[in-house]
């Protein structure tokens, strides 16, 4: 078996101890939160009080009397089957309530991350190609005012602003492409702040290799050396940061989605908090860990194809 083989098997065990740790820390979360799910449920199915029966049937329907190894042990079956359990509030499956609100955060998801990559990249470019100069300065300046501001308080400015007083979009966005931009650009400028810094370092780091001296002496313009030479040599790092913020995305939707009242599954978690509603939190959890992992995977395995030098690590 060669070495790329191992090191892509090594990889896929590390993903499966990871999820498995985040996959007994999120069960504690359920089991350990306070109050008797049964009560939740039968006041979420309209039994404002539950009598002691009711709740006992509940308890035994839900396998709540059970040992929590056994109650872990079905949990992670069925996380692992795609099962995240009942919601409390809503009395239906939580894949089913996910189902119906992921389009629009796989939207909302997508549509930040093409404009967070492309303002870094724009960001990147202009510091990269005058550093320490006024471009670089201002570059800077903008990344950080754009991580300084929480996203909640960057939604009501632009909400404020660009939406009530400019007229600009719609106050509740509904889900679709034609009110994506503004909650998206929202959603973006963290991320774009910090992968524009990660990629001006890369971007000046690949300029002092000697073979862009050459290219440049056989007559290579800036442009050509930025895209042909430059960038795929600062890439690895900047697509590190890329796939791991991409779940850090998933992460930050709920607070952008509550914002501009977009129906995704990360406003339906505020929801779920506010209520107690502790099998959609879970399940939430879980869904951004296994984004997380499996983005990492991927994001791993993409660099060592690009980046030579990874490749030849990997078969050692």
């Amino acid at each position: 078996m060669g070495g790329p083989v191992r090191a892509v098997l090594r990889r896929l065990g590390e993903a499966a101890a990871t999820l498995a740790g985040a996959g007994l820390l999120i069960f504690g979360m359920l089991a350990l939160t306070p109050g008797d799910p049964a009560r939740r449920v039968l006041e979420a199915r309209g039994v404002s009080e539950p009598s002691p029966p009711a709740v006992a049937a509940v308890r035994a329907e839900l396998g709540l009397d059970d040992p929590l190894p056994v109650r872990f042990a079905r949990w992670a079956a069925g996380a692992v089957s795609g099962d995240l359990g009942v919601s409390w509030r809503t009395g239906r499956p939580v894949v089913e309530d996910f189902a119906t609100r992921l389009p629009a955060t796989i939207r909302l998801t997508l549509v930040a991350l093409v404009l967070a990559v492309a303002l870094a990249m724009l960001l990147a470019a202009l510091a990269a190609a005058a550093p320490n100069r006024w471009p670089d300065v201002t570059a800077r300046v903008a990344a950080l005012g754009m991580l300084a501001v929480p996203s909640f308080v960057l939604g009501v400015l632009v909400l404020d602003v660009l939406v009530v007083r400019w007229g600009m979009g719609r106050v509740i966005a509904d889900g679709t492409w034609a009110t994506v931009f503004l909650p998206a650009l929202t959603l973006a400028l963290g991320s774009a702040a910090t992968w524009s810094r990660v990629l001006r370092t890369s971007l000046l780091e690949a300029r002092s290799a000697p073979h862009l001296t050459v290219a440049a002496s056989r007559g290579a313009g800036p442009w050509r050396r930025l895209w042909v030479h430059e960038l795929p040599n600062a890439a690895p790092p900047f697509l590190t940061m890329v796939g791991l913020g991409t779940a850090m995305l998933l992460g930050g939707a709920p607070v952008v989605e509550s914002v501009f009242t977009w129906p995704g599954i990360g406003r339906f978690t505020v929801e779920a908090i506010n209520a107690r509603d502790m099998p959609v939190v879970v399940g939430f959890t879980l869904v951004a860990v296994v984004t997380y992992v499996a983005a990492s995977l991927v994001i791993d395995l993409v660099t060592a194809v690009i980046d030579p030098r990874l490749r030849a690590g990997t078969g050692s």
